[in-house]
């Protein structure tokens, strides 16, 4: 849909500006391919990749800011607020980083050093353009009885990794709201070990301001009581949510069909209720969240095209592939 036939639709920040800000993830093809969409119906990006350590910092004396300033250009154009994810993960972060001298890993030092350098770099940069980050991301394990997931920063550093970033981040721009961020964030076991160590980190003195409830639900879970449990729990901590990666598969995760080359009629009025009773319950603590942000902004691009299943089309959105509304779109509008 071009800007004009977005004309005639209500649009989706304005009607939620009461609540929080609406959000979605973007990446340098989607802010031209998605330009009037976004700049109509979300008042909050995202970049989904270009601000994650190996886009940004390949190399130790090397960093490559082009696409991730290309966002954040964009946001300012349009007036949007910008979101910066992820400082720390264990994911796409390069080889280099955890690597000393003669073939051996870092030492504890070596890799405080890069972090807090990485950290600083970034955040400065962008101080006073992106108001808040997900500074540590996805470091508690899912199903074990150990909390903290196994990654090259906590063998190195240890456990305090995650407050060290937390410090450094802070020093870099003492204004930015800082999150801790993860996914199967509803999940009994990961929920409560995630408000375990957002605890932790508080009784330390460590400056997290909130907590990134990701959203990657689908069409059957988390149920409405699981999230509202996890809301509540989290929110009991005094630290602000954001829903931070919202979608909803048509798929379940063991789903692995490939025959279908659009979301069936069913599908599309599952995902209508789901969405229909999610938002009912992020409204009912309005007080607590201050953003929703959907890992995307509408079907042509998601990145559960090919995951988990290779070669396989989803369709998780309020938009659909034209950029038109959809069934769910009207009834979270209602």
């Amino acid at each position: 849909m071009t800007k004009e036939s977005q004309i005639g639709i209500a649009s989706l920040y304005q009607k939620f500006e009461h609540y929080f800000d609406m959000g979605a993830a973007v990446n340098t093809r989607t802010i031209v391919t998605q330009a009037d969409l976004i700049e109509r119906h979300y008042n909050s990006v995202t970049a989904e990749n270009e601000m994650k350590f190996a886009e940004i910092h390949p190399d130790l004396d090397r960093y490559t800011f082009g696409a991730a300033d290309a966002i954040v250009d964009f946001a300012t154009n349009q007036g949007k607020r910008v979101r910066g994810h992820t400082l720390v993960w264990h994911n796409q972060t390069p080889d280099w980083v955890f690597e000393g001298a003669n073939g051996l890993p870092a030492t504890r030092d070596q890799l405080l050093i890069r972090m807090q350098q990485h950290i600083e770099t970034v955040v400065k940069r962008y101080r006073g353009q992106i108001y808040a980050w997900d500074v540590v991301n996805e470091a508690i394990e899912d199903t074990t009885d150990i909390t903290l997931r196994k990654s090259k920063w906590l063998d190195i550093i240890g456990e305090d990794y995650i407050a060290k970033a937390f410090h450094f981040a802070h020093q870099a721009d003492p204004n930015a709201l800082l999150f801790y961020n993860d996914y199967n964030e509803t999940n009994p076991v990961k929920r409560d070990k995630i408000a375990a160590l957002v605890s932790s980190l508080q009784d330390q003195g460590v400056p997290i301001h909130g907590i990134g409830m990701q959203g990657h639900w689908n069409l059957q879970g988390p149920s409405i009581e699981e999230i509202r449990t996890a809301i509540e729990l989290y929110a009991s901590l005094g630290v602000q949510l954001q829903i931070t990666e919202l979608d909803l598969s048509v798929f379940e995760f063991t789903d692995r069909r490939t025959d279908l080359t659009e979301p069936t009629s069913e599908m599309l009025e599952l995902q209508a209720q789901r969405y229909e009773q999610i938002f009912e319950l992020f409204r009912e603590y309005r007080n607590s969240i201050t953003a929703v942000t959907f890992w995307g902004a509408a079907d042509d691009y998601t990145w559960l095209d090919d995951f988990p299943v290779k070669g396989r089309k989803n369709w998780p959105f309020l938009f659909d592939g034209h950029h038109a509304p959809k069934k769910a779109f009207h009834r979270i509008m209602k």
